[in-house]
């Protein structure tokens, strides 16, 4: 089983990433993070990309992922259902914490366009949900 998880760097992919290698680690997954260059887009330069890239690789396997990583250059959405297609993942785990317009005012269009096109399961992750989902009860 492959779990894809796109991360873009912002403030919300470190508990993103928690939400996902929780889930491959449960399942007995391979946690594939994503990162997608987009041509105007203010990429980081090659040597902090590597670090962030690491850093997350990291922490997920410091909860128990197996974790590879890739790096695609285009169009967001696009790039990341060609991805979910060419390694076959078997569920899609997404951040959705863009605001851009009123159709798509609780989901980013990246993540709105991968919701309706991504050929697998995509669970889509609102800021601050997965830290109450993750917490242990009883």
């Amino acid at each position: 089983m492959t779990i894809l998880c796109p991360i873009d760097f912002s403030a919300v992919t470190e508990e993103l990433v928690a939400c996902a290698a929780a889930l491959a680690a449960g399942a007995g997954a391979e946690l594939r993070l994503l990162h997608v260059l987009e041509a105007g887009g203010g990429s980081l330069p090659d040597l902090q990309l590597a670090h962030e890239l690491a850093r997350h690789r990291e922490a997920a396997r410091q909860a128990g992922a197996r974790v590879t990583t890739a790096v695609a250059q285009g169009e967001a959405a696009a790039e990341i259902v060609a991805e979910a297609r060419l390694h076959p993942a078997d569920m899609l785990v997404i951040g959705a914490h863009g605001q851009t317009g009123h159709a798509r005012f609780l989901m980013g269009s990246t993540a709105e366009t991968v919701v309706r096109t991504a050929p697998c399961i995509t669970l889509l992750v609102k800021p601050g949900s997965s830290q109450q989902a993750l917490r242990p009860t009883g």
